[in-house]
């Protein structure tokens, strides 16, 4: 990658996020601490509003916003493939949020890229078995409660098709098994549960920020299992 690309790829990564430390930078980019301060000094002199908070990171000063870009013919194609993948994935409650960032996308895309991504749309297909289209509906407000980092009800079938309901704090979304799975602290069980989310039959926001101290991350509790058997819900 040559500087102009890594220093457009800067600004875009912050764009997207709150904070981006040195660090991250440095990994991303695969370049030297030492050349993330070089770089960063340069966006300055370029104009680009980049400052620093201590402890937290680089950040785009509020207000500042890259103009529309372009889209090479790979990251056309590559948007694409991803339209397939979460029609084939994921459920109604993302698919609509998909299909909306997905046509906004396209209005900045040049004529030839649109063009092709017409030509690609029906020569691309992923079939799902039909054992594996149980479609969960709660992926949606399940990433909701995990940014807002707040509890959630839920009715909650376990294999012996026995219903409760649940308080949970959810810490993480994963797909395995053929099947979305939140990872959460139960209330119920004082203990952190996987639920398989096809089993949820009813789920309601509470507006109730968590109440259980800090939680282990996903890649933690994934870790855990390495040690003990998976926990029932």
């Amino acid at each position: 990658m040559n500087r102009i690309d890594r220093l457009f790829g800067m600004v875009t990564l912050l764009q997207s996020r709150k904070y981006v430390t040195t660090e991250q930078l440095a990994e991303k980019f695969g370049i030297s601490v030492r050349t993330v301060y070089r770089d960063v000094k340069t966006l300055g002199e370029q104009g680009i509003p980049v400052s620093y908070e201590p402890n937290r990171g680089y950040f785009l000063v509020q207000g500042y916003f890259l103009p529309p870009v372009s889209f090479s013919p790979e990251e056309a194609d590559t948007l694409l493939l991803l339209e397939k993948l979460i029609y084939g994935l994921a459920d109604k409650s993302i698919m609509a949020h998909y299909t909306s960032v997905l046509n906004k996308i396209k209005t900045v895309l040049r004529s030839a890229e649109k063009n092709r991504l017409e030509q690609l749309t029906d020569r691309i297909k992923i079939e799902v078995s039909a054992q594996f289209q149980q479609p969960a509906q709660y992926l949606a407000p399940l990433q909701a409660a995990l940014s807002g980092q707040q509890i959630l009800n839920i009715d909650y079938q376990n294999k012996d098709g026995l219903t409760s309901t649940r308080q949970i704090e959810p810490v993480g979304l994963a797909y395995y098994g053929a099947a979305w799975h939140v990872i959460a602290w139960c209330h119920l069980r004082n203990a952190y549960r996987d639920f398989n989310v096809v089993r949820i039959s009813r789920l309601s926001p509470t507006g109730v920020a968590f109440r259980k101290g800090p939680h282990i991350t996903l890649n933690e509790y994934i870790a855990s299992l390495h040690l003990v058997d998976t926990q029932i819900a």
